[in-house]
């Protein structure tokens, strides 16, 4: 039950930034590996809500009561959360609220970070100069930064390429064969120890920032590049 009126705060203010976002039935995912490899993937993805930040040191500690962060700033990204720990931050947060919130799946991460229907084609979320749309290892000065302070993408979300990497709900898996068609997180096989990233962070070269670059942590791991966003229906 919430009580306190910051906690309450932070969950009203939450719910204002869940971006709408219409889905495709013919989305192409045309994503790369640190080889270069590529791994294309047609897929329908259905409506759904995204947070145009990613999850704050100050929306977790509301919800968390503690802030793991290295970086500390109410306004910086939650970072140094493990992906199960995030399972427990969505469980408390879910019971809070009322709401459903959860990991957006890869094939909604990439389609968001790519403009979902309004899609310009950039390299980058949000244009094809790094610098202007995120913070990555030439302009971070090695630290994460307070979100929405870079140019946000077509639909107005910030910060996804750069700053953290972002958790997503699938389990790892080196290929797209087998995979869900209809963009929904891919939890069966694969390397369950392990989950995909997207979007590359503030200690990373501008290559490993596009929207087309995935890769994988252990789920149990704590990094302070590490943070998450919220989806939900």
């Amino acid at each position: 039950m919430i009580t306190t009126a910051p906690v309450m705060n932070y969950l009203e203010q939450l719910e204002k930034e869940m971006v709408p976002i219409k889905g495709s039935d013919t989305f192409q995912m045309d994503s790369e590996n640190y080889t270069g490899e590529k791994r294309k993937r047609k897929v329908k993805v259905s409506d759904f809500h995204l947070c145009k930040y990613p999850v704050t040191q100050g929306l977790w500690e509301a919800v968390m009561g503690e802030n793991p962060s290295y970086f500390k700033g109410t306004t910086r990204p939650v970072e140094s959360v493990s992906w199960d720990e995030v399972q427990f931050f969505l469980e408390k947060l879910n019971q809070q609220t009322g709401e459903k919130y959860r990991l957006p799946s890869e094939a909604e991460w990439e389609y968001a970070a790519r403009g979902g229907n309004q899609s310009k084609g950039f390299i980058y979320a949000g244009g094809n100069k790094l610098k202007e749309v995120g913070w990555y290892d030439q302009n971070s000065h090695s630290e994460t930064k307070p979100v929405g302070m870079k140019v946000p993408n077509e639909l107005g979300l910030y910060d996804m390429s750069g700053n953290v990497w972002e958790w997503c709900a699938d389990v790892w898996h080196n290929t797209y064969e087998g995979a869900p068609k209809d963009g929904s997180a891919w939890l069966e096989g694969g390397e369950q120890d392990r989950r995909v990233v997207r979007g590359g962070s503030w200690d990373l070269i501008d290559n490993n920032c596009r929207v087309s670059f995935r890769d994988y942590i252990d789920a149990d791991d704590r990094n302070d590049n590490i943070g998450f966003r919220l989806a939900r229906y």
